[in-house]
């Protein structure tokens, strides 16, 4: 009786949805993990060659991390604020329509409402990120942090993308 009280329940099991597949992206362009790996470590080493001692997070537009490369002897912030940079443009970026968080960040400087923005979790207002596009469209974004700006941020997360942009489909 007990074996068919445990087949009944594991059978009852497959009829429930799961809620963690409901999140993870099922159609369209999703960045392979090796090109999302080779853009964070040029993003990390575009900055090494700087002297900033920076994170890189690549994030698609589900919101889920695709790779992420903490540089030596970059501090612990930096997890963070990568994260949320490429977060923002990769989640923000289609609806707003730019590729580039330093952009917009001046946009809504001006804009009395923006900063609302700011209060959606995970969501960032500083310059450092930018987006990875295929066929047209935001797939993921590179978010760099730790160098002394944003602006210096940004420079490293193009470098980034200019390292796989060639292998993305057109």
């Amino acid at each position: 009786m007990q074996a068919v009280i445990a087949s009944t329940f594991v059978s009852s099991l497959s009829l429930v949805p799961s809620g963690a597949s409901a999140q993870v992206q099922s159609k369209g362009y999703n960045i392979p993990l090796s090109l999302a790996i080779e853009a964070a470590l040029e993003g990390v080493r575009a900055c090494e060659a700087n002297g900033y001692k920076v994170s890189v997070a690549v994030v698609d537009t589900a919101g889920e991390m695709r790779a992420f490369v903490k540089g030596d002897h970059s501090t612990v912030h930096t997890k963070t604020s990568s994260f949320r940079k490429a977060y923002t443009v990769a989640t923000l970026g289609p609806v707003f329509g730019f590729d580039a968080l330093g952009v917009f960040t001046e946009k809504v400087r001006t804009t009395p409402n923006a900063s609302a923005l700011a209060s959606l979790p995970d969501v960032i207002l500083l310059a450092g990120g930018v987006a990875i596009k295929a066929r047209g469209e935001i797939v993921a974004a590179i978010g760099v942090g730790g160098a002394p700006g944003g602006d210096k941020d940004e420079v490293c997360a193009q470098a980034g993308l200019a390292k796989i942009k060639d292998r993305l489909p057109n």
